[in-house]
């Protein structure tokens, strides 16, 4: 059987989102097992570990979207499964049609950063949280390597688009 050169990269890119979604859910997975063993040994409810001074890991269930937003509304996990499967794989669809390699790649990274986030919802109960960012007593709102896979996708075609509407205005 052939697979002309546009399914090769299909796939070249789904497997590049796949490891992705791999890598999130396995870093969410050693960083739960390793705050549950600093819990358990220190007694204590909510252990971080101070990685830099501006830089903790924490645990955090995110039951909403971004900044926790929409986390008190009835079945919300249900809906946001739902929201983000349905985004998803019209990205899917988007990266299948697309011929471009730059945008594939950034479709590639946002979509195994939304698979892993939807799989972490529905496994457990909301989205796990880590990264934490900060200065002095301001803190970002924790994030994992999904969101920052999303966001840099997301990044990469602004950042392209900015440059073509340069270039056409040049």
């Amino acid at each position: 059987m052939h697979i002309n050169s546009h399914h090769r990269n299909f796939i070249k890119f789904i497997i590049i989102a796949s490891i992705i979604t791999i890598f999130d859910l396995i870093s969410k997975e050693l960083i739960l097992s390793y705050l549950e063993d600093i819990a358990i040994t220190n007694n204590i409810s909510n252990p971080k570990i101070e990685l830099l001074p501006f830089l903790n890991i924490i645990y955090v269930l995110n039951r909403g979207i971004s900044f926790g937003m929409f986390s008190n509304i009835d079945n919300a996990q249900l809906i946001l499964s739902l929201l983000q499967g349905s985004i998803t794989m019209v990205i899917i669809y988007i990266l299948y049609k697309s011929k471009d390699n730059y945008n594939n790649f950034a479709y590639a990274i946002i979509i195994g950063g939304a698979l892993g986030n939807v799989i972490d919802r529905i496994v457990n109960g909301g989205v796990v949280d880590f990264i934490d960012l900060y200065y002095h007593d301001y803190h970002w709102p924790a994030f994992n390597v999904a969101d920052s896979s999303i966001f840099i996708g997301v990044m990469l075609i602004i950042f392209k688009e900015l440059l073509m509407n340069k270039s056409k205005n040049d």
